[in-house]
């Protein structure tokens, strides 16, 4: 058993009724891929930052409502799977992944972006069917952020800071189901460069 823990790589315990992952996750420090979906887990133990060769974690579909301090120390991971869970805010746990590409926190309770969301360095987040009704334009500030999904959430149009059209690397804004048209937007100061920024991309995807 021992000789086991030392040498995974990939652990998938879901659908499982565990109800709690237990503190002896962090003994297994040589793991790249935890997947724990729909296991009814409300909160993951500290000893989780010990797994700092981690690249991808999938969480979803539990009971989640906060994260340990220690996931900050996660700095390998590349996906971050919270979707489906019952987080009420976007804590500062992010801050030292740089090379994180996904971090998809969709169908959970978020009501805020807050400013230390800049410190986020992921390729794409998804905030869809949150709660979101204020948004931060620090987020224009992540420099590698291409993809902001934020559909379905509680955003008013004076809500879409404009810095996320004129001043961002965002070159895909998905923000349908909010209160407000998206067409709305189109108005907006910045449209355009925005979609200069969305036409270059789709140009080097076909």
């Amino acid at each position: 058993m021992f000789q086991l823990v030392s040498v995974l790589r990939t652990l998938d315990i879901s659908n499982n009724k565990i109800g709690n992952l237990p503190p002896t996750i962090g003994n297994f420090t040589n793991l790249k891929n935890l997947t724990a979906c729909q296991i009814r887990i409300a909160s993951l133990p500290e000893e989780i930052g010990t797994l700092k060769k981690l690249e991808s974690v999938n969480f979803s579909n539990n009971e989640l409502t906060t994260l340990p301090a220690s996931f900050v120390q996660l700095v390998n991971l590349r996906t971050i799977n919270l979707s489906n869970n019952k987080i009420t805010n976007l804590q500062p746990v992010f801050a030292n992944m740089k090379k994180l590409e996904l971090l998809d926190m969709s169908h959970n309770k978020l009501v805020e972006v807050p400013d230390h969301v800049k410190e986020i360095a992921a390729i794409e987040i998804n905030f869809n069917q949150n709660q979101i009704s204020i948004l931060s334009e620090a987020i224009a500030e992540c420099n590698r952020l291409k993809v902001l999904r934020l559909e379905e959430n509680c955003l008013q149009l004076s809500a879409v800071p404009e810095k996320i059209l004129t001043d961002s690397q965002i070159s895909l804004l998905a923000i349908d189901g909010n209160l407000f048209e998206s067409k709305d937007l189109h108005a907006r100061e910045g449209w355009e460069k925005y979609m200069e920024r969305f036409t270059a991309t789709k140009k080097k995807l076909y």
